[in-house]
């Protein structure tokens, strides 16, 4: 821990965007703890560093960032001696930017340099602390170093028993809309031992699910150590044998990268769940060809037969894009004859949000917004409406739940997830967190289901009635 900086209060981390942001944020904050002692706090008011964690996929998240921002800034004023930062996408796009428009950031790091975040906080206070600069600048880090982030990050340290565990980053598609190989970099896989080594040490904490993450986390590719390459199926299948992991979810993925090995998986390997995120972005191929998908509309459906074949269960969700430059209400009525088809399950859609230096920018765009907002409306209905019937269609069945914590409504309930990500809320006793139980589903709410637990299976006793009065 640094004996030579003047933090007597809190960190606070604020995150947008991806899971793959939320997973940063976690290693950031045992980061700074490790180094600085700092723990989490709950206001920024209380903190004397705040961190904000940016995306930049959508404009409104940009917006966010320096609203936030604005606020920050007069509480510095209040407290000088309180480090700000800015981190992720928006800070790797934007941070000349940022730097202008907000004096009062200190550091700004991208998503590969955040493992230099102390360093970096340390030449700020340094900076700050030297009245021979007269103008002091943030410092500033956004480079793209690679691997090395994950050889400098803290030992995993979880509190729950469901983890996130990042095993590449960046994305090499480039596809005409996205950002994400500009702020994030190329493609690059972490080495197969390292991420083995991650989940093992986060199974001894307790953990019983692990989420594998990346921007195309099905394009895995790490090096084993006698220099073979493992792909995602190879480490699905290593993952399994892990003694205390029972769950396994990845995402997100692109439809060109399941071949037929990760396919395979959901005949093979019983813990992947029967859950499946894979993004289209559009029904139409005239679309998809427009914003370089890459592949056709009957592509990605002989994919979704051939896992449904192996799991006819699957609960499949995806991310849509509705007005992208070109898109014609043909075009949009054959998103919705897929969605209409494929019977999606909790997806994102969005209206499509320009992004700076990416080639569908300079795309010529005549479509009022107001028909763009009404096709999006007419889309989300569809998709509510089916999400909607797959919670109802769940009532009666009995649904393998993780507990994960007690339930945010009541002190005699708690609450786990189904393998298709449903929030489930039921009577038990704190006991439970940990273990996979089997629960009866008995309502299905707009965001969660409510349930009774009929069995305990990893214990081998089933609940006795009374157990219902605690």
């Amino acid at each position: 821990m640094s004996q030579t900086t003047p933090f007597t209060g809190g960190l606070y981390v604020i995150t947008y965007g991806c899971q793959m942001n939320e997973y940063d944020s976690d290693k950031m904050a045992s980061l700074l703890e490790k180094t600085y002692g700092l723990k989490l706090v709950t206001e920024p008011e209380e903190a004397d560093v705040v961190l904000m964690n940016t995306c930049s996929v959508r404009e409104k998240a940009q917006e966010k960032v320096f609203s936030e921002l604005g606020r920050w800034s007069k509480w510095k004023a209040k407290k000088p001696n309180r480090i700000i930062g800015v981190g992720g996408c928006v800070a790797s796009q934007e941070g000349k930017v940022i730097r202008q428009r907000a004096p009062s950031v200190d550091v700004i790091f991208g998503p590969q340099t955040l493992h230099r975040l102390p360093a970096m906080i340390d030449e700020a206070l340094r900076v700050r602390g030297d009245d021979s600069i007269k103008k002091k600048k943030a410092v500033i880090d956004i480079s793209f170093p690679e691997i090395e982030k994950f050889d400098n990050l803290p030992e995993p340290e979880v509190n729950g028993v469901s983890a996130m565990v990042s095993i590449m980053e960046g994305c090499s598609k480039y596809c005409t809309f996205c950002v994400v190989p500009y702020t994030r970099g190329e493609e690059v896989s972490r080495p197969f031992e390292d991420v083995m080594h991650e989940i093992e040490v986060l199974a001894s904490q307790g953990v019983r699910e692990v989420n594998l993450l990346g921007q195309n986390v099905n394009a895995y590719r790490g090096e084993m150590a006698d220099g073979e390459i493992a792909d995602l199926a190879v480490l699905m299948h290593a993952v399994r044998t892990i003694d205390g992991i029972d769950r396994i979810r990845f995402t997100t993925s692109h439809p060109n990268e399941m071949t037929q090995s990760i396919i395979d998986c959901y005949g093979e390997i019983p813990e992947l769940v029967s859950h499946l995120h894979l993004p289209i972005q559009s029904g139409s191929d005239k679309v998809l060809a427009m914003m370089k998908r890459n592949h056709m509309v009957l592509e990605y459906k002989s994919t979704i037969r051939k896992v449904r074949a192996l799991r006819p269960n699957l609960s499949l969700s995806g991310d849509f894009i509705i007005g992208f430059p070109g898109e014609t209400c043909d075009d949009f009525k054959e998103t919705l004859a897929l969605v209409e088809e494929l019977n999606y399950d909790r997806s994102f859609s969005f209206i499509y949000s320009e992004r700076p230096g990416t080639p569908a920018a300079g795309f010529p765009d005549d479509e009022p917004m107001e028909k763009k907002k009404r096709r999006l409306f007419m889309l989300q209905e569809v998709l509510n409406k089916q999400t909607l019937a797959i919670s109802e269609g769940m009532i009666g069945t009995i649904q393998r739940v993780l507990v994960e914590r007690l339930s945010r409504n009541s002190f005699t309930e708690v609450a786990g997830r189904t393998e298709n990500n449903r929030v489930v809320n039921f009577e038990g006793s704190p006991e439970l967190i940990g273990q996979f139980v089997d629960v009866e589903i008995t309502e299905g709410l707009t965001n969660s289901l409510r349930g009774k637990l009929v069995a305990t299976p990893e214990s081998d006793t089933h609940v006795a009635p009374q157990y219902h009065s605690l």
